[in-house]
């Protein structure tokens, strides 16, 4: 069994390590070069609309969650509101357009309730600014009545505002009748679960694992498993408690399943970078470098903000640094050259 490693110390130490130099021939081991790395780049419905905002127009934007909605493609509409919403934290001025223009428009509602989630989270007075924006939430939900989203944004709410096991059971029904396999609710439900808020680790697994269980091939409710992991890690890193082989166990499955969905998507595709990166992480964590490798290669130049920004104020920085380190520990471990091998080529 593989040796179990703190999370923190494993990404600690391979941060902390020389980046190493790529021996002649090995290239830069398949990754993408480190000035090629993007972090959190947006796709190419995203990108131009963002470049729209930031020039005050809302329509795009608009354009793009309408066609969302109408095609019922809930990831990707949970995604593009996530993204629209988090731009719209430091400029918000095309946003108050838009719902000046269209008081109603459910696209406009539900990224006004992401955004303003966002920032009552964001508050010290974090329980009162939540329970003032129910309204806002019931409205985006009202609005759209089969979108999932302003239920996965209910549940983030709920959350917040110490929601009762029956009174977010209620809201999780909800959100599952209208998408039954929507990641977004899925990880909003196993946070709640998390040892963090009001469940425990042993709940969190059990949800995730039955959820992947239940998930359709290639969904990404098969990440579930591996977000439980990552939880577990941190935990054992603060200190809280030690994991014990059961529990790695079910660790190494979940980063498993995770390595199983991987291999459904092309390298590079920008669609499962953040499992990606967030399996790259459980997998150093477990000191597993040649698979973390692997992750890093298929990940190619999408670093994501999550998981990175657990350990650092730069997560760009420390994903290339963590990859690096990652790719030292293998060449520690290769066997050396020998000065045969090395010269043998010579006499000819």
């Amino acid at each position: 069994m593989v040796r179990t490693m703190s999370l923190l110390r494993a990404l600690m130490r391979t941060a902390r390590m020389i980046r190493p130099e790529p021996r002649p021939g090995d290239a830069s081991w398949g990754l993408t070069p480190d000035e090629a790395v993007l972090l959190d780049a947006p796709d190419e419905r995203m990108a131009p609309t963002l470049v729209a905002a930031a020039l005050g127009e809302w329509e795009p934007a608009a354009k793009m969650l309408a066609s969302t909605r109408g095609a019922a493609e809930w990831e990707s509409r949970d995604r593009y509101v996530t993204r629209l919403a988090s731009f719209a934290y430091a400029r918000d001025d095309w946003l108050t357009h838009w719902l000046r223009a269209v008081p109603r428009d459910p696209d406009a509602l539900v990224v006004k309730a992401e955004l303003e989630v966002r920032r009552a989270w964001a508050s010290p007075a974090r329980g009162e600014r939540l329970r003032e924006i129910g309204p806002l939430i019931d409205a985006a939900a009202q609005g759209a009545p089969g979108d999932p989203v302003p239920w996965r944004i209910a549940l983030d709410h709920a959350r917040g505002t110490h929601a009762t096991h029956t009174a977010f059971e209620s809201l999780w029904e909800q959100a599952v009748r209208r998408s039954s396999h929507h990641y977004g609710c899925h990880v909003a439900a196993l946070r709640y679960l998390s040892a963090q808020w009001y469940g425990s680790h042993r709940e969190c697994f059990d949800f995730a694992e039955k959820a992947a269980a239940d998930a359709l091939p290639g969904s990404l409710v098969q990440a579930l498993p591996v977000r439980a992991a990552f939880a577990r890690l941190l935990s054992a890193d603060s200190g809280s408690a030690r994991t014990t082989s059961v529990q790695d166990d079910r660790i190494d499955t979940a980063a498993d399943l995770a390595i199983r969905l991987s291999a459904d998507y092309a390298p590079g595709d920008p669609w499962l970078a953040e499992v990606r990166n967030l399996t790259a992480s459980v997998l150093v964590g477990r000191g597993r470098w040649e698979a973390a490798l692997e992750q890093f290669r298929l990940i190619g130049p999408y670093a994501t903000s999550f998981p990175w920004t657990y350990f650092s104020d730069d997560p760009l920085g420390r994903f290339l640094a963590v990859r690096d380190g990652v790719r030292l520990e293998l060449a520690a471990m290769a066997p050396p050259r020998t000065r045969a091998g090395r010269g043998g080529a010579r006499d000819h």
